[in-house]
């Protein structure tokens, strides 16, 4: 991408503290961001990089985060916000923002706390709402900036998750919400009466006790992508703590009363094989959202990554996310001038 960012002038975001330039660093012409220096601040990503030469915001909690900007050549129409899953980070996510940008879109994202260049132990929270209030934080700074543009959210897995409460939370704030392979019900042959109760017990008594790994396997069926997983630093590859299952868990009985309320534009999308994300959460999430406006494709035989899938499933993927996308924004665009 070969557009310049024009600078904002130097003033501080209220509840960002820093910069607004840092949040949106110039571009050169080969599309990498110019960083911006930061007096005062030591802080350092997890890989050891300095935060003063990374795009970052602060959160509530004083975490930094990590933040990408995906920003177009022409004028924007609109505002995406993506939101990785689990153990991911937001750099996966660079060719789909891509794509967007070539609908004038102006796409960002953040890797989230305890993940990729962000602060935080490795996938720990204290809680799963703060992935929601930190969306909402950098959601707001954005649109600070773009008061006139709409704004969709896209989400993956635990991502989807994410968006999913955080549109909740602003119910009529959003024109439209993607979710690709949502994580909405736990799957009943892993949460078991039996398996949960012990997990909540593990909880108060071994909360950083390891329940294993996410089976790379499982996330395509594209063995060059799943090449590119396992060999991604920036991928959490070890074993998912019990208090980071217990967050995912209540997260689950919150989208369970937080369904009912999305009455926004919503496109689901996933494999009929999905062995991370049980498929039957976006069968009840269909059922139970009022949205006049929601569809479910099935991709059949493909896998939980179906952005990172095998080609002839990846290509459709794109395809239908950029169609949808750009048809809900025309959308907006019209009802925001009349």
């Amino acid at each position: 991408m070969s557009s310049k960012h024009k600078a904002a002038p130097p003033q501080l975001a209220a509840d960002c503290r820093m910069p607004v330039e840092m949040m949106h660093p110039k571009r050169n012409k080969n599309g990498h961001s110019s960083r911006m220096p930061e007096e005062g601040s030591p802080k350092r990503s997890p890989q050891n990089i300095p935060y003063k030469d990374l795009p970052h915001i602060i959160n509530a909690d004083g975490q930094y985060l990590f933040c990408r900007y995906w920003k177009p050549a022409a004028p924007p129409r609109a505002l995406v916000f993506i939101a990785h899953g689990a153990g991911e980070h937001c750099g996966r996510y660079d060719d789909l923002a891509q794509k967007l940008t070539g609908l004038n879109l102006f796409v960002f994202a953040h890797d989230h706390v305890g993940h990729g260049q962000s602060e935080g132990d490795r996938m720990v929270v204290s809680d799963f709402h703060v992935f929601i209030r930190d969306s909402l934080q950098h959601i707001d700074l954005m649109k600070k900036e773009h008061p006139e543009l709409p704004i969709l959210i896209l989400g993956h897995s635990m991502g989807g998750a994410i968006s999913i409460l955080t549109a909740s939370e602003r119910p009529s704030e959003f024109s439209g919400m993607l979710l690709i392979s949502p994580l909405v019900v736990a799957s009943p042959e892993v949460a078991t009466p039996i398996k949960v109760f012990a997990a909540k017990v593990l909880n108060f008594v071994l909360p950083n006790l390891s329940l294993g790994s996410i089976d790379p396997n499982a996330i395509s069926r594209n063995k060059k992508e799943m090449e590119s997983y396992t060999s991604d630093p920036l991928v959490y590859h070890g074993g998912m703590k019990v208090s980071f299952v217990i967050q995912l868990m209540n997260a689950i009985a919150r989208i369970e009363r937080a369904l009912p309320k999305l009455t926004l534009p919503i496109l689901v999308l996933h494999g009929s094989s999905d062995k991370l994300c049980d498929i039957r959460g976006s069968y009840l999430l269909m059922d139970t959202v009022q949205s006049q406006d929601k569809t479910l494709k099935v991709y059949e035989e493909a896998y939980h990554a179906l952005h990172k899938e095998l080609p002839e499933v990846s290509t459709s993927v794109f395809t239908e996310i950029l169609t949808w996308i750009g048809q809900k924004v025309s959308a907006a665009g019209e009802t925001s001038h009349t």
